[in-house]
């Protein structure tokens, strides 16, 4: 909303979390996730799809069979799979059917370097790495990738989005916060609104990059951990 656009959001877990970490996870029957993403799109619609935490097989299964029913809907997938404290959040075995069945769906597919590692199997410690992460991921059947540089430890941050006419850099410079709770699904979020909107990939992705970077300089610093972003500075990009 704070992008300009709305959001209906299909529950797939309840989570019992902090910002000290998760301490547990509740997930949604498959079929009654589906139930509420086709109550919503028969309702009201969407002009652009996001997913999250999924959790199991069977749950992506399911999503992908809705989502095969609207072609050509921009779809952004944040293949959740570590909560920032180190939970997991996708089944080891769940990350093949990912691969198999929603992958092919997405317009954008948005890793962090863990997910990124899972996803092509390589080990990624510099941006030269993630270069070659990126190339690779391209070779599973998405279209574009954009793959989030957080995790490395340098001064700045660079998130390098891929797609077949090349690589695009967005650097900016690292800030020293611990509230960073979220950064990813705000990241996702904001693209796929953009996108919803008809913004071209790439000034989506650019518009979203300001937006998380904004996000955290405006966080209000809540709890004893990893604190959420000030999503309120949004005003200026909707």
């Amino acid at each position: 909303m704070a992008m300009g656009g709305y959001a209906t959001t299909a529950v797939t877990a309840l989570t019992a979390q902090d910002t000290l970490g998760v301490h547990g996870v509740m997930a949604a029957a498959p079929d009654f996730v589906v139930l509420q993403m086709r109550r919503v799109l028969q309702d009201i619609g969407a002009d652009a799809f996001k997913t999250g935490m999924l959790g199991d097989a069977a749950t992506i299964e399911a999503v992908a069979g809705v989502l095969a029913e609207h072609p050509g809907t921009p779809f952004v997938l944040d293949p959740v799979m570590l909560a920032k404290g180190g939970h997991r959040l996708l089944a080891r075995d769940a990350i093949a059917s990912l691969k198999r069945v929603l992958l092919p769906c997405a317009t954008l597919l948005t890793p962090n370097l863990p997910e990124a590692e899972a996803l092509s199997g390589l080990e990624i410690r510099s941006v030269a790495d993630m270069h070659h992460a990126a190339e690779a991921l391209l070779t599973l059947g998405v279209p574009a990738v954009l793959l989030k540089g957080g995790h490395l430890e340098d001064g700045s941050v660079t998130d390098i989005l891929a797609t077949a006419e090349g690589l695009i850099e967005f650097t900016t410079a690292r800030v020293a916060t611990r509230h960073t709770h979220g950064t990813g699904c705000t990241m996702a979020s904001a693209i796929a609104a953009s996108l919803a909107q008809g913004m071209a990939l790439r000034d989506a992705v650019a518009r979203g990059h300001r937006y998380v970077q904004a996000a955290i300089l405006t966080a209000p610093g809540f709890g004893h951990g990893h604190g959420p972003l000030g999503h309120w500075v949004g005003e200026a990009f909707a």
